[in-house]
């Protein structure tokens, strides 16, 4: 091998390895989608009032987030102008119960239900529970979730993000584009995973083998 191919044996391996470790860097900014459906977080002490004294909720499945599971038990949600069937309880229990619609239920209930992270339910609206022991009626704690990322503190220094940013997120695809307003959620025990309801997946043709990138 002359000089001149061994200069262009050179080069072509440097071009080879940055572009290598330019996808290895694009794959490690992908964010995984989870799709969340309307769905219902009771207290211990509604449970007992829908389901009866004492009941236990029965795991169906694990949900990404440790520790966070759906149950086989559902209830069915009312408001002024209809109701909702067989809507999934996610446990375990919570000290607060919290009900979480798509925009388009908000019609369909005849409630206007605003659009909050989890936990944070002061001043939002009421509704009605029924399920097969009984009914209840939350004065506050229906809402639309907002749009966010779950991610552990290692994952939020890699991003470059912090617990409480308020970021925008790109998505790719035929229907893709750029979601604003999505809310970072570190902490030591959460998975890396970006949450949108039903209603924000299918505006973008999002499935659960989507990836997205936050973009500042």
């Amino acid at each position: 091998m002359d000089n001149h191919e061994a200069v262009l044996k050179l080069l072509l391996e440097a071009v080879q390895a940055n572009m290598s470790s330019t996808e290895k860097k694009e794959d490690a900014d992908e964010i995984p989608v989870g799709i969340s459906n309307r769905h219902v977080h009771l207290s211990q002490s509604d449970m007992n009032c829908l389901f009866g004294e004492g009941h236990q909720m029965a795991k169906m499945k694990d949900l990404s987030q440790p520790g966070q599971y759906a149950c086989k038990e559902t209830v069915t949600i009312c408001g002024s102008k209809g109701a909702i069937e067989k809507v999934r309880i996610l446990g375990p229990v919570r000290s607060k119960t919290q009900v979480e619609v798509l925009v388009g239920d908000s019609f369909k209930l005849g409630v206007v239900s605003p659009i909050r992270l989890s936990g944070d339910l002061h001043g939002t609206p009421g509704i009605t529970l029924v399920g097969p022991k009984g009914s209840i009626q939350i004065t506050e704690g229906l809402v639309v979730a907002q749009r966010h990322i779950h991610m552990n503190c290692e994952d939020a220094q890699r991003l470059g993000v912090h617990d409480g940013d308020i970021v925008s997120i790109e998505v790719n695809g035929a229907r893709g584009g750029i979601y604003n307003n999505v809310a970072i959620r570190a902490n030591d025990t959460s998975v890396l995973e970006c949450h949108v309801d039903t209603e924000e997946a299918n505006a973008m043709d999002i499935n659960s083998s989507s990836k997205i990138k936050i973009i500042k």
